[in-house]
């Protein structure tokens, strides 16, 4: 496609002012009208002639890239000549996958260093992904000047370029989790399965400072010295991690669903979990029962946990936790600690909430975790300058007693209850379940 461009028109309106000077003038002939037009006529078709091509552009994409939900990242696009010559500066734009957010513009630019005849014009853009899936890049727009300038030439180009998002596992690949369960167990891989657990570990010669109550006077007597029975947090765990994928759970908060913030402090628990001899599974519903893999353990098993969560669909539909915990206990064959990733907004969705969770509360141990909602906060303690603003901190003060004494009935029933800010699941959930661990309660 071509359109005049701004020097084009520029210079039709001065062709055009001289027109009416010719006119205007007497002694002018009215034949001198057709020099100038036809001049710029020649211009035009002499510049589209020597203005390279559509097919002559070589685009170099970013390729296959992946990028944890939340979390922004650089994609980079080339420019080139088949021909070898230095290419221009062009406007592009690219209409975006709904997972991901970009500029609705952008421009490529060639590298002032290189020569005249060296170089291909870049673009590095930066992009957010909001939503996991696979989200292809199907076509980018081109607008670039002809050799002369006169003409802009508009180009479209496929492009095979395929952004994936996953769940965000920062928490993972950072070394969070792993030092926080170091810095939990005094930073020694040994003393990470020693210390006050319920499974017996190994005799050791007594020493000064430590715990007299950890004697063993039988086998001290037996020895003829004092010995203590050291002790370690006991393994082979079984830990389901329960998502709850309905509509509430598609509320974006902090930019991404509530259900995006839930994986990412799923996975975190699942690495610490596996790499503590547990065995970890997955359970995910809504109005029934969508996915469950049992309790197995292994770096194989988080494998499988990180794609079978990548490929959860965003649902609109309203979850049934009696139908979805019913079910999960006729899948449990041992005691289980159930990590329930829900939400509640209202008095009748969190009636039925506790009614199940006080069920399965009785053959397992369950961990509550949800998402605080920051929005509450933000009400709470803005000052108020109108009888608007009134209204809505009565609402959410009483939106936020209604979540209270809901989390505080799940605590009397026994219920480990975490609940934290977007982005700060992690350190909470990881110390209830070292905790959990360090008690015996499994």
């Amino acid at each position: 496609m071509i359109r005049p461009s701004r020097r084009l028109l520029l210079v039709a309106a001065l062709v055009t002012a001289a027109s009416v000077a010719v006119v205007v003038t007497p002694y002018l002939p009215p034949q001198t009208l057709f020099l100038p037009w036809g001049m710029l006529l020649a211009a035009m078709v002499l510049d589209w002639s020597i203005s390279p091509g559509s097919r002559r552009l070589q685009l170099g994409e970013p390729g296959s890239r992946e990028i944890f939900a939340g979390e922004s990242a650089h994609l980079t696009f080339a420019l080139s000549r088949a021909d070898g010559a230095r290419a221009r500066s062009a406007e592009a734009r690219i209409g975006w996958p709904e997972g991901i957010e970009g500029p609705d513009a952008f421009s490529f630019r060639p590298d002032p260093v290189a020569g005249p005849k060296a170089g291909a014009a870049t673009a590095e853009i930066t992009v957010r992904a909001v939503r996991r899936g696979l989200h292809p890049l199907s076509e980018i727009a081109i607008l670039r000047p002809s050799r002369l300038g006169l003409l802009d030439l508009l180009s479209s180009h496929t492009l095979e370029s395929i952004v994936r998002v996953v769940p965000n596992m920062r928490a993972i690949t950072s070394g969070e989790v792993d030092l926080h369960i170091a810095a939990a167990t005094f930073g020694s891989k040994t003393a990470a399965t020693r210390g006050e657990g319920a499974e017996f570990h190994q005799l050791r010669d007594f020493v000064s400072g430590m715990d007299a109550r950890a004697i063993d006077y039988k086998r001290s007597a037996r020895h003829g010295a004092l010995l203590v029975r050291e002790m370690r947090a006991e393994q082979n765990h079984s830990i389901v991690l329960a998502l709850d994928n309905g509509h509430l759970m598609r509320e974006e908060i902090d930019g991404l669903p509530k259900i995006d913030h839930m994986l990412a402090a799923a996975l975190a628990l699942g690495w610490a979990a596996l790499g503590g001899g547990d065995l970890v599974g997955l359970y995910a519903f809504d109005a029934r029962p969508r996915l469950f893999l049992p309790p197995d353990r292994g770096r194989r098993t988080f494998a499988q946990l990180r794609s079978r969560t990548a490929e959860l669909e965003y649902r609109s539909v309203e979850s049934n936790p009696t139908l979805a915990l019913s079910h999960l206990q006729t899948q449990l064959r041992r005691r289980s600690l159930v990590v329930l990733f829900a939400d509640f907004v209202d008095t009748t969705t969190a009636e039925l909430l506790v009614e199940n969770v006080a069920v399965i509360r009785r053959h397992h141990l369950v961990v509550f975790v949800s998402i605080a909602d920051p929005l509450l906060g933000t009400y709470l303690a803005r000052p108020s300058q109108r009888l608007g603003d009134v209204a809505e901190t009565v609402v959410a003060a009483d939106l936020q007693a209604e979540r209270r004494h809901v989390l505080d009935r799940l605590r009397r029933l026994g219920v480990h209850v975490v609940e934290a800010a977007p982005g700060q699941l992690v350190a909470p959930l990881l110390t209830t379940y070292l905790a959990v661990k360090a008690r015996g309660l499994l």
